[in-house]
């Protein structure tokens, strides 16, 4: 039997990271991404946190567009900062170094995103996906490797290490089985363009519903790697209707055996094309 795909994503493959204290850059970056993640947590100097709360009350974009990074759980900054979107239409929170279900219990009422970025977090993964009001997963690989008392996520040729690879699988197969969708991590070097493409094509064709960007200039990259190319939708159109025609069971399409899970990435290939199908 194969299971039924994570619930439709609703903020498209790129989504733009935004400091939270730069309200001159929230609608460029709304207008560039698919969604924007107002960042009040590692974007923004602590000192300056009160400000940016305040620009978040203060704006004004279309609220089913926009994720709020609130600070970790526990924390003061984080109560000032939920204080501070009970005063906004803003209802979609990113939650960092989500380590288990207690850090999730402030946030009741709203759309969370769990960001799973220590050792702790990512073993809680299954837990988190499967709690209520989460609607994602994320990974992150450097305060995963600081958790661990490492030095670095990547090897020198820019391919990450095995345990953020361990990582990045292991939050995708959680969101996965929960029927929860994956945001895969932020790529840190802007000019790395085809870095990029060939990391979020990969993250594209395992199952992840979106990819980070941390610049505007990754947005349209990121975009063009999740969009099946115009032969992909073609195969995929073509291998539906063969299995229509076969009327169920494994059957033979231009020399390749189908069977159901192979009918299942064809229709994942028409969801990527257009969401709402």
């Amino acid at each position: 039997m194969t299971a039924a795909p994570p619930a439709v994503f609703p903020w498209g493959p790129a989504l733009l990271f935004c400091p939270a204290d730069r309200p001159d850059r929230y609608a460029k970056a709304l207008e560039r991404a698919d969604a924007v993640i107002l960042d009040l947590e590692d974007a923004v100097d602590p000192s300056r946190r009160g400000v940016a709360r305040e620009a978040i009350v203060a704006s004004d974009l279309d609220p089913a567009r926009v994720i709020v990074r609130v600070n970790s759980s526990g924390t003061d900054d984080q109560a000032a900062d939920l204080a501070a979107i009970d005063r906004t239409p803003y209802r979609a929170v990113m939650l960092p170094k989500a380590e288990g279900v207690g850090d999730l219990a402030a946030l009741g009422g709203l759309e969370m995103i769990a960001l799973c970025e220590t050792a702790a977090g990512v073993r809680a993964a299954g837990e988190l996906a499967s709690a209520d009001g989460v609607v994602a997963l994320m990974w992150g690989a450097e305060d995963l490797v600081a958790s661990l008392g490492g030095t670095s996520s990547r090897h020198a040729d820019g391919r990450y290490r095995d345990v953020a690879m361990h990582a990045r699988s292991e939050v995708l197969l959680a969101a996965g089985a929960a029927g929860r969708s994956a945001i895969d991590t932020v790529h840190l070097d802007i000019a790395d363009l085809a870095g990029l493409a060939v990391e979020a094509e990969d993250a594209a064709a395992v199952g992840f519903a979106a990819t980070a960007c941390i610049h505007p200039s990754q947005v349209e990259t990121v975009r063009q790697a999740y969009l099946p190319t115009d032969e992909q939708i073609q195969e995929a159109v073509e291998l539906l209707a063969a299995a229509d025609a076969a009327g169920g069971g494994v059957f033979r399409h231009r020399g390749r055996m189908v069977d159901g899970p192979v009918v299942a990435h064809a229709r994942a290939v028409l969801r990527r094309a257009s969401p709402t199908l």
